[in-house]
């Protein structure tokens, strides 16, 4: 034990590889659709949280799944309501309308993400591909009193809509590249989606949305193995192609995700969670009927994980939540994560014969 009461991890790299392995399987599981709202009547292409500690950090080479169930429970005002009756057709484009109104939203989905990591280097780093799909289910409401007007005529409706759907969701391959020097890690990635998940353009629910878009970025880890100490953050940017559906387009977004645990011990690490997600120039196309969105939020929350043996394999559990605020013209609340990782096991001796970063 060290002189703080923790067990000091090992300073080898067959060290990083065990914890590296199981921590980071969340992060290979890139970009989800969310089912709370942004951007094109509030959905985005990318998840803020997708990217977690340890992200940047290599892996033991081989297959591994990755899987987390992910819950979320959201809440919006007039802007966002109104946006998406006029996306669903529930509004007349040409009206005078002023909404008063709530949405409400939420999602839970299991995610499913096998992944293959390269044993031989690529460009001196550690290559990895995956490819990731979300099952599960969302249910949307809007209620609230509508005015609208022709002059000189107008009306008002006072009316409550809403429905859900269960099914798949879109695919979404990834690609990753990581390095190590020490204590300190770096990646690129990229990522993006292939629009074949349910999806209608008349309905306030989708498990997919509707579009194509690229996804890609950089990232780095700070991980002392003497101290237990971490710190991680992977910053990126999303274009969407249009909704060919709605004829709408959602802007650029840039997306920051953190993380920062300690080791308690070789298996078990605490910690604090966080993301920014924000766009940077706005909505367009003939479909867009409410003006440029520029979507934003932030979230922050605690994290606690744990690296078991599973067989000849290795298992790692976390659960992670956030609770979001400083949102704009995108639903806030907050949202539960709970990752379940298989992995290969650690090597018994450091693979010098075929290294998997660069030193």
């Amino acid at each position: 034990m060290s002189s703080t009461g923790r067990t000091a991890p090992r300073n080898d790299k067959v060290g990083v590889l065990r914890w590296a392995t199981a921590a980071t399987l969340v992060a290979v599981s890139c970009a989800i659709p969310e089912a709370s709202l942004a951007d094109e009547g509030g959905v985005s292409f990318w998840l803020p949280g997708t990217f977690g500690s340890l992200a940047a950090t290599p892996q033991t080479p081989g297959w591994m799944l990755g899987t987390f169930f992910y819950y979320t429970n959201v809440t919006a005002g007039a802007d966002v309501s109104r946006a998406r009756e006029l996306e669903i057709g529930s509004l007349n484009p040409t009206l005078n309308v002023n909404v008063n109104a709530n949405l409400k939203a939420n999602a839970e989905f299991e995610w499913i993400n096998p992944t293959y990591v390269f044993a031989t280097p690529v460009l001196g780093g550690q290559a990895s591909v995956g490819m990731g799909i979300p099952v599960g289910g969302s249910s949307t409401s809007v209620s609230g009193i509508l005015t609208a007007s022709i002059p000189p005529f107008a009306f008002i409706r006072s009316d409550t809509i809403g429905d859900s759907t269960t099914g798949t969701g879109d695919l979404y391959p990834q690609v990753t590249l990581k390095w190590n020097q020490g204590v300190n890690n770096f990646m690129i990635y990229g990522t993006g989606d292939i629009p074949v998940g349910l999806y209608s353009p008349t309905s306030l629910s989708n498990m997919g949305i509707g579009h194509g878009a690229i996804d890609g970025g950089a990232g780095y880890t700070y991980f002392n193995q003497q101290t237990g100490h971490e710190f991680s953050a992977v910053a990126g940017f999303t274009y969407n192609f249009e909704n060919t559906s709605t004829n709408y387009q959602n802007g650029v977004d840039f997306h920051l995700d953190w993380g920062a645990s300690q080791f308690l011990s070789k298996q078990l690490l605490v910690g604090l969670v966080g993301y920014l997600y924000d766009q940077v120039s706005g909505d367009s196309g003939s479909g867009d009927h409410v003006g440029p969105f520029e979507s934003r939020v932030v979230g922050i929350g605690p994290q606690i994980g744990y690296i078991f043996p599973l067989g000849t394999m290795q298992g790692y559990v976390n659960l992670k939540g956030y609770g979001e605020f400083d949102a704009n013209d995108r639903p806030s609340g907050y949202n539960v994560w709970l990752t379940f990782a298989i992995t290969p096991a650690e090597p018994t001796t450091p693979p010098s014969a075929t290294p998997v970063y660069h030193k």
